[in-house]
């Protein structure tokens, strides 16, 4: 039954966690199929359900958690983290002109010569959904 105040109905939440099956993550491969989940969910955010929204929630926590403990990015620098995300969504420096304005000025922090800026931290973290904070 949904409630009123809020819209959100615990019947449909149980039904999008009995399908996704949530759980503490406990390796990759569970880390992936959850990571698709929510990949899922992400991209059409604007239209989820409050129960939709309420699982990515859960399942961001999950992901960060077992990512947290087991990726480490201790030792790493922003334009490296960068660099990593990069990779995983084979993107070219030309991808990300529109965030730090010239190819130049793109070229230099891809390369770790100049600091990302907050403004294109924020930026990076829209365009990946991630936190801000690993690009400063």
């Amino acid at each position: 039954m949904a409630s009123p105040a809020f819209g959100f109905s615990k019947e449909q939440y149980s039904k999008l966690l009995a399908n996704t099956l949530p759980a503490a993550i406990e390796n990759d491969a569970e880390n992936e199929r959850l990571t698709k989940e929510l990949a899922s969910l992400d991209a059409r955010f604007d239209s989820l359900s409050p129960e939709e929204k309420r699982l990515a929630d859960l399942l961001t926590v999950l992901i960060e958690a077992y990512e947290d403990k087991h990726y480490s990015l201790s030792g790493s620098t922003p334009a490296t983290r960068l660099k990593m995300l990069m990779e995983e969504h084979s993107l070219r420096q030309r991808d990300l002109v529109e965030i730090f304005g010239s190819r130049g000025l793109t070229s230099e922090v891809v390369n770790g010569k100049r600091e990302i800026s907050k403004a294109a931290a924020k930026k990076l973290a829209a365009k990946f959904h991630v936190s801000a904070e690993l690009f400063l």
